[in-house]
């Protein structure tokens, strides 16, 4: 029998979430291999999500603590668009992925995990990552640890200008 081994997984399972906003928490901390930070914008973050769908899900979240779109400044949404499109190349270089998933959940009904914070999700995809695992396991295997792709990511990163 194989295992499927995803050791960051059991914070959000037993629900040890930590307070306040998570995008706030990390912005003002400055250890951006344990949060995660892929890069710091000017107006926005970038990070790896701590509990991914798929390997290489990253986040895009303003600074400022928004909830909608309507109350983004323009900058921001720039900034925002400008991140995801850098994403998603340093993603294609580091990766390899066949497309992307990217998206914004407005509100918790729409699956907004952190709805006070407004941020884009890019998920990369690959032909055939949905299998019958998720249906019958209820489980998704990712198949890189966080770390390992932190560090790919931010090296990418920064030769990707």
């Amino acid at each position: 029998m194989k295992r499927i081994w995803a050791p960051w997984r059991i914070e959000y399972i037993r629900g040890e979430h930590e307070k306040g906003c998570v995008f706030c928490n990390v912005l003002n901390d400055p250890d951006e291999r344990s949060r995660l930070v892929i890069h710091r914008g000017k107006l926005s973050l970038v990070m790896l999500n701590k509990y991914p769908y798929i390997g290489g899900h990253l986040l895009i979240a303003p600074k400022r603590h928004v909830g909608e779109l309507d109350e983004l400044k323009n900058t921001e949404k720039l900034e925002l668009m400008n991140l995801a499109t850098k994403s998603v190349s340093v993603l294609r270089e580091a990766m390899c992925p066949h497309g992307f998933n990217i998206g914004i959940n407005l509100g918790q009904v729409a699956g907004a995990g952190i709805p006070e914070h407004i941020h884009i999700h890019i998920v990369p995809r690959w032909s055939g990552d949905t299998n019958f695992v998720p249906i019958l396991g209820e489980a998704r295997i990712i198949n890189e640890h966080l770390e390992s792709t932190w560090e790919n990511l931010r090296e990418k990163w920064g030769k990707n200008k």
